[in-house]
């Protein structure tokens, strides 16, 4: 008999090969499949998020936990629809022109999706032209850019202005990335920095509560 814990330890395990029986376990015994991604896959995403944000799990340990996760949507992801079960939020992510970094932006989008937030990612080397045409293609909330180079924050300074010019209302934008700080997210206007992948999914959740 599968319980809620069962899934959200095998989320934190990250054993994709018992994910889908224990999913269609819970299901069949009756229990509603928005409790099932609450209590179970975002709420074993969230102890992922905190030990990786207190150092004890590392990114190795974090890709396995999104697979993991993964696994079980896709079993999960019709009963959600059926029940009308709407993400918590949209986010579109990428990293900046002339960046080609992805290794944070994908933990960031995975950390996104553990916090409940569908997911849009827009790849490498984004151009603000190509945030606001994403933005306009379906209602967005968040918009979360990367930047690894320093060479590449002026870029990240373009996306801001241009966004928040083009679009009205603006969606909230978050930043991060090895060289961006606090300061610099304040500086260019954004509405919220993540210091690491899973601070980044706290400050995101945040801005789109209010």
């Amino acid at each position: 008999m599968s319980t809620l814990e069962d899934v959200r330890q095998a989320v934190l395990v990250g054993d994709e090969q018992v994910m889908a029986d224990l999913v269609n376990g819970l299901l069949k015994e009756g229990t509603p499949a928005d409790r099932i991604l609450s209590e179970g896959l975002l709420a074993g995403m969230t102890e992922v998020g905190r030990r990786f944000r207190e150092y004890e799990y590392f990114i190795p340990e974090v890709l396995v936990a999104a697979g993991a996760m993964k696994e079980a949507m896709q079993v999960l992801r019709p009963h959600l629809t059926s029940a009308g079960v709407k993400p918590f939020a949209t986010a579109a992510i990428a990293t900046v022109k002339g960046d080609l970094h992805d290794i944070g932006k994908n933990l960031v989008a995975t950390m996104l999706e553990g916090a409940g937030f569908e997911v849009v990612d827009l790849g490498v080397d984004v151009s603000p032209e190509q945030l606001v045409a994403a933005c306009q293609s379906r209602p967005v909330d968040l918009v979360a850019l990367s930047a690894l180079l320093t060479t590449t924050m002026p870029a990240m300074v373009d996306a801001v202005q241009v966004l928040k010019r083009e679009l009205h209302p603006a969606p909230r934008i978050i930043v991060g990335g090895a060289p961006v700080t606090q300061e610099f997210a304040d500086r260019i206007g954004a509405d919220g920095y993540g210091r690491d992948a899973a601070t980044g999914a706290e400050v995101a959740r945040r801005l789109c509560t209010k």
